[in-house]
């Protein structure tokens, strides 16, 4: 599979990439061909890559065992056709090497590690984790930059020096820090995707890679739009269709509820595979999922 787009900037895994929730079956286990459909439909409809077990895939519940048989699934549903990136990002710097070993033997294309959470690590203590991590194996490493979740940032002078590992290759970036982001692009060939679904349109036009979105597990098509409306040099359109993404955005990501939970309300009303949350998650309830029905209508009619 060859993936391309602007020259500036390297798109290793594609620009197009959905955060893809696990589905589980009604008693709460793995639904692999739950799994493989709903893959099958998101690469279908635009999506280059998919990014398993991260937090919209409810990592943090599902085992080491389970996280292994996904990728196997997916892969198999989508073969070439897309990227496979596993998420492998722990609080353990041996866990997540030992997470990065098993998603390469199962066929992961790539890797993506959150920073170690709660334990709040010094930043020279999160540069040895991130090296420890991209030596232990052949994937290519996408750093995971969320301090809302975390307690502790990548700090931009952190990314500049990960960015001369040879597997280092790429960030999703939840910080909103626009001027950090804008150091560590002018400074390093670290592809950027935005894991803010309100900034895809925004990082692009600064010279991001692309997207890993939540929203996208309803409406590849939707965020897809914009990417392509901007590579095709109509900058309008593609504010426009930005625009047209964000009550759906607004409702499944700033609900108060985790994208994991509104994603599976709002696949569950469409029809599709998704399935209930873990514990001690919640789901969502008729207010919240009619809402996000009505709004993922209305952005897919308009």
């Amino acid at each position: 599979m060859t993936l391309t787009h602007r020259t500036h900037r390297p798109t290793p895994f594609g620009r197009a990439l959905c955060a893809m929730i696990t589905p589980f079956t009604a008693s709460g286990a793995l639904d692999l061909d739950g799994a493989q459909r709903l893959a099958d439909r998101l690469v279908a409809e635009g999506c280059d890559g998919l990014v398993l077990s991260g937090t919209t895939g409810e990592s943090p519940t599902t085992t080491d065992t389970e996280k292994a048989e996904l990728i196997r699934a997916v892969r198999a549903a989508v073969g070439h056709r897309a990227v496979v990136v596993a998420g492998v990002g722990t609080a353990d710097t041996r866990h997540t090497v030992e997470l990065a070993l098993a998603a390469e033997k199962a066929g992961a294309d790539g890797l993506l590690a959150v920073t170690p959470y709660y334990s709040r690590p010094p930043q020279d203590a999160v540069e040895a984790h991130f090296r420890a991590l991209a030596d232990a194996s052949g994937l290519p490493v996408a750093l995971y930059d969320i301090p809302g979740r975390t307690g502790t940032r990548i700090e931009p002078e952190t990314m500049i020096r990960l960015a001369a590992h040879p597997r280092i290759v790429a960030v999703k970036d939840c910080a909103y820090d626009l001027l950090g982001t804008q150091k560590v692009l002018a400074g390093t060939e670290l592809a950027y995707y935005t894991g803010c679904d309100e900034y895809v349109l925004a990082l692009y036009a600064i010279g991001g890679s692309g997207y890993i979105g939540t929203v996208a597990n309803a409406a590849p098509r939707a965020f897809r739009a914009v990417v392509d409306a901007f590579d095709a040099g109509d900058t309008a359109e593609a504010a426009r269709l930005q625009r047209r993404t964000i009550p759906l955005t607004e409702l499944m990501m700033s609900s108060g509820l985790p994208g994991s939970v509104t994603a599976k309300a709002l696949l569950g009303r469409l029809g599709l595979p998704g399935g209930p949350v873990r514990a001690p998650l919640r789901p969502a309830g008729q207010e919240v999922t009619d809402g996000l029905l009505a709004a993922h209508e209305e952005l897919v009619t308009a």
